[in-house]
């Protein structure tokens, strides 16, 4: 299966939103994605879409936010939502479509990106448990799918605090 992953235009929107309702039927995730991307800490060019014969068939967002520490607020980014058709889970998409966001995110100077997400999945991404770092990420249903990644040497050395999410996150 050849798929294109690039950033997200207009025109892929209804699509991206039937990929997302899809993947989490039970939740208005493609709400809090559309909220996203109303919001200041949208990043346009880490909102990706992934093709297969020019359809839509996955997406990956990642926003700014901040790991609070008390006294200062050090940059990182949040993965999510990541979305795959159903039909195209266990494929390698939502892979690709992580690994071209963190190569991305690199390219753009980003340090550091946190995520709510299953346990099992993100450490082959590098991900690690962050609360045993000293990292706080709210909202989350488990301690275990509190993540955080150093997407260069070092940007985690001394870093603690709570994360802080874009303020239309704590409003879904």
């Amino acid at each position: 299966m050849d798929i294109l992953i690039r950033p997200e235009t207009p025109a892929d929107l209804p699509a991206v939103r039937e990929v997302i309702d899809l993947a989490f039927p039970d939740k208005d995730v493609a709400g809090l994605a559309e909220a996203l991307r109303g919001s200041a800490e949208y990043i346009p060019e880490l909102a990706l879409v992934a093709l297969c014969d020019g359809a839509v068939i996955g997406h990956i967002m990642f926003t700014t936010s901040y790991i609070d520490d008390g006294d200062e607020s050090i940059p990182a980014l949040t993965l999510g939502p990541l979305a795959v058709q159903p039909v195209r889970q266990r494929q390698g998409v939502g892979s690709q479509l992580v690994e071209h966001g963190l190569s991305a995110s690199r390219r753009l100077g980003h340090r550091i990106v946190v995520l709510i997400g299953h346990p099992t999945y993100y450490p082959r991404f590098g991900f690690v448990q962050a609360g045993p770092l000293g990292i706080e990420v709210p909202l989350a249903m488990s301690e275990e799918g509190q993540m955080v990644l150093a997407l260069t040497p070092g940007a985690l050395d001394g870093v603690r605090g709570l994360v802080r999410f874009s303020p239309v996150v704590y409003d879904a």
